[in-house]
């Protein structure tokens, strides 16, 4: 479940950065919204997963406090999610 987590925090990371860099600019500036949907959408998903699995995960593991608190609010910052997922869930700091 750690490395759907670790996939998700990514896919979720670029799903975020894509709605602000590109989608939202191609609906704003250029009068194309299809695109800002979808990805929004799709990020939406991604957001609830990521989200509802740091909860899971922090319980399971036995996280600290601190840890937890990292993990859900890395969700609301632009390139936080891969941050976490280097700092914190690559294979080496994970088990910790």
């Amino acid at each position: 479940m750690l490395n759907f987590f670790r996939i998700t925090a990514i896919l979720e990371g670029i799903s975020y950065l894509a709605l602000f860099a590109v989608t939202m600019p191609l609906k704003y500036l250029a009068g194309l919204p299809m695109p800002n949907k979808y990805v929004g959408y799709a990020h939406g998903v991604l957001f609830i997963t990521y989200f509802i699995l740091a909860v899971v995960l922090w319980m399971e593991k036995k996280w600290s406090i601190k840890k937890g608190i990292i993990l859900l609010v890395a969700s609301l910052l632009p390139f936080a999610t891969f941050y976490v997922e280097k700092k914190y869930l690559s294979d080496n700091t994970a088990q910790a």
